[in-house]
Order: C-alpha cells, then structure tokens, then sequence
C-alpha cells in the first residue's frame, strides 16, 4: 500500500510503524492496530530457538493476518481472494 501511494518503504518488522504512514491517507486501517501489534511479534522470535508459538496463538495470527489483507485488498480495489473450502 505504501507503494501504491509513492511513499518511502522502511526496512522494519514493526507494523505499527509501516501503519502510522498509511493512516494519513487511509485512516479506517486504525482499527487493524491492535492485530497488527500481535502480528509483529511473529516477525522474529519464532526463529528462535525456545521462542514456541502456541497452537491458540498461530491461529489468532491467520485470522489477523488474513483480516489485515483482505482490508487491504479491499482498499486497493482487489477482489477478495478464493477461499479454500475444508474437506
């Protein structure tokens, strides 16, 4: 999105940080905040060795990720993806 506006893209995992650029011209992406908090946690520590993420945890994370880029497609005037439908 950051792109599509012509703005500086910073090299960080802080997505609160990449949010305060976009909310200047996007300011319904506020309410994204707090997901986008909890989203940023799983940029590094995972990695690591004794950093485990918790079944509950990973699956709150697909949610917000997937809350994250449907507002966003929306914004930009993308459908919104196919859904894989559960067997």
């Amino acid at each position: 999105m950051l792109e599509e506006l012509s703005k500086h893209i910073p090299k960080t995992h802080a997505l609160d940080d990449l949010l305060s650029l976009l909310l200047s011209s996007h300011g319904t992406l506020a309410s994204l905040k707090r997901g986008l908090l909890f989203l940023t946690d799983f940029a590094v520590d995972p990695r690591y060795p004794g950093s485990g993420t918790s079944k509950r945890e990973a699956v709150s994370a697909l949610r917000w990720a997937g809350k994250v880029r449907d507002t966003c497609r929306a914004l930009l005037g993308l459908r919104p993806p196919r859904r894989r439908t559960k067997r």
